[in-house]
């Protein structure tokens, strides 16, 4: 049996784009668009509730032996401006963390500045802050990507 604990951690990750807030905001709230660049390739929708009170849920595989899935509630959204959610990690069917976070699209000249800000806890010794980071920097640079290729 796993040891339980929890351990508590936050982040910013913070990007520029050269795109309006408006369309950076696009590449998280409509589906078609999110399918492009959120674990391109490697996750299912489940579901996709883009709205206050709604719910998104992903599942994939990391490799052959190490399946994952994203559990999200939106808290608040103001189009344009920022969504606030919570959400739960699973890695191979078992809770690795639970945490609430918020984007935000800041007007920076012609482009945006996002910032990213997540406070979690993290449970079990199966996931830390580090890693979490780690992955939403990578998350937040697909955006990237999938922006520059317009």
């Amino acid at each position: 049996m796993t040891e339980r604990s929890i351990a508590h951690g936050s982040f910013t990750v913070e990007r520029h784009y050269d795109a309006a807030p408006s369309r950076v905001y696009q590449a998280f709230a409509d589906p078609a668009q999110k399918k492009n660049w959120f674990g391109a390739g490697e996750a299912a929708p489940g579901n996709f509730e883009f709205r206050e009170g709604g719910r998104e849920y992903y599942t994939g595989k990391m490799d052959e032996n190490t399946t994952y899935a994203f559990d999200c509630s939106y808290r608040d959204i103001v189009p344009d401006v920022r969504i606030v959610y919570s959400y739960e990690m699973h890695l191979n069917g078992e809770r690795i963390s639970v945490s609430v976070a918020a984007i935000e699209f800041r007007p920076e000249g012609a482009g945006t500045h996002l910032v990213v800000t997540e406070h979690g806890m993290f449970l079990d010794g199966l996931d830390t802050v580090d890693q979490r980071r780690e992955g939403t920097e990578q998350l937040m640079d697909m955006v990237g990507a999938y922006l520059a290729k317009e």
